[in-house]
């Protein structure tokens, strides 16, 4: 098989050599219990507190205010999950139409326990209107939740608008920044945000740790019970090892942002016009310019039906792409909630490729999937003859 091609960047990155290094002491020699008051413990405790401070700098939160989780999506479960059983009170919650399922399957489990919940949808280019957000609040509004860039076709959200929307209205503003961050400016403090979602392996760190920023002055209740670490909030030993390369792969993140952003709009940029010249029948689905720098989504127009031919293809090839349609590959032959949310029909809404390029992809690369793409493409077999545009 040729040299394997990764434009999947979105569903997960591959963990950073530096990362790896930061590590591996606390695979080995250094495996104390950050709880034990003997020094094997403390130098775990400052581990993970050095890495708290790292992982806070990536938002401009304080420290304290990072509580460690074991995913992003179970940090989205105890924003919501603990909003909610904080104050019963006040049982209505607003989100976007088009948030990940950690957020919306969370929603529909409180919606089972008597909460009250309100989609908003986006508009065809998959952007939430602030407006909207207003709109749907109610006197008895307890959270607004609006990712900060979305996972499927890239799209950038108004969340600094939205966050200060929620802050006059004296409700609370999470945002899922598990695909922004790292990607794009994200400041807890000038977009008013009070919750805040991270997954450290979706920027190059490692699988099976998360964080949650809860602003100072917010109340939650505790998903996990137990011996109380994390302020009480996420109950259970840390995963002191996952936790340091956490804060390695923030930083990282951090001082290079705004140089790896230009390197893959560049990229992005190339890639999109080399198969638009290439591909006819290509459309991009999204905001053109208001999405994360590495991100694609792109339907073809007769070809919908074939997407799930078109990835195997690729993969045979040695490129590894995901379709659009569902963030499980279980559920990969379904009609994406985002793209029929965005006004797309089931039909067109099953067939998009997601390209996201990540800090490892190359000009090689791009030069190697354009020079590819086509002809498979033009080996599949029309399914739908009606022009993508008139959707």
């Amino acid at each position: 098989m040729s040299v394997r091609v990764y434009f999947d960047n979105s569903a997960t990155t591959p963990l950073d050599p530096e990362v790896a290094r930061a590590m591996q002491p606390f695979h080995e020699g250094l495996f104390g219990n950050p709880s034990s008051l003997h020094q094997a413990g403390r130098e775990a405790r400052a581990a993970v507190e050095a890495a708290r401070g790292e992982v806070a700098g990536l938002v401009g939160a304080e420290p304290a205010e990072i509580v460690f989780t074991g995913s992003g999506t179970e940090a989205d479960n105890l924003a919501l999950v603990g909003a909610f059983e904080k104050d019963p009170a006040r049982r209505h919650f607003v989100a976007s139409a088009i948030e990940h399922p950690a957020v919306l399957e969370t929603l529909r489990h409180l919606e089972s326990r008597g909460a009250a919940v309100t989609l908003v949808l986006p508009d065809s280019d998959g952007v939430v209107s602030a407006d909207d957000v207003a709109a749907a609040l109610r006197p008895d509004s307890r959270l607004v939740s609006v990712m900060a860039a979305n996972n499927v076709v890239g799209t950038l959200q108004p969340v600094a608008a939205i966050g200060r929307l929620c802050r006059e209205r004296g409700v609370l503003f999470h945002t899922d920044a598990v695909q922004a961050a790292g990607k794009m400016p994200l400041d807890v403090r000038a977009d008013a945000i009070d919750l805040l979602s991270l997954s450290a392996h979706k920027l190059h760190g490692p699988k099976g740790v998360g964080a949650l920023f809860v602003r100072k002055g917010v109340t939650l209740a505790p998903v996990v019970h137990g011996g109380g670490q994390e302020r009480g909030l996420r109950s259970a030993t840390e995963n002191v090892a996952g936790i340091v390369g956490f804060g390695r792969a923030t930083a990282l993140a951090r001082a290079t942002r705004a140089d790896e952003a230009a390197r893959l709009v560049a990229l992005r940029d190339r890639l999109l016009n080399g198969l638009a010249a290439s591909v006819p029948s290509l459309h991009l689905l999204g905001h053109r310019f208001r999405r994360l720098p590495g991100h694609l989504c792109l339907a073809l127009a007769g070809h919908e039906g074939e997407t799930i031919k078109l990835l195997l293809a690729l993969d045979e090839a040695g490129i590894a792409v995901s379709t659009g349609s569902a963030c499980s590959a279980s559920h990969a032959s379904q009609p994406s909630h985002v793209l029929v949310a965005m006004g797309l029909d089931p039909i067109r809404a099953r067939g998009s490729l997601r390209l996201t390029l990540g800090r490892f992809s190359t000009d090689a690369e791009v030069a190697r999937f354009l020079a590819v793409f086509p002809n498979i493409v033009a080996s599949l077999r029309p399914v739908m003859s009606r022009p993508l545009a008139s959707a």
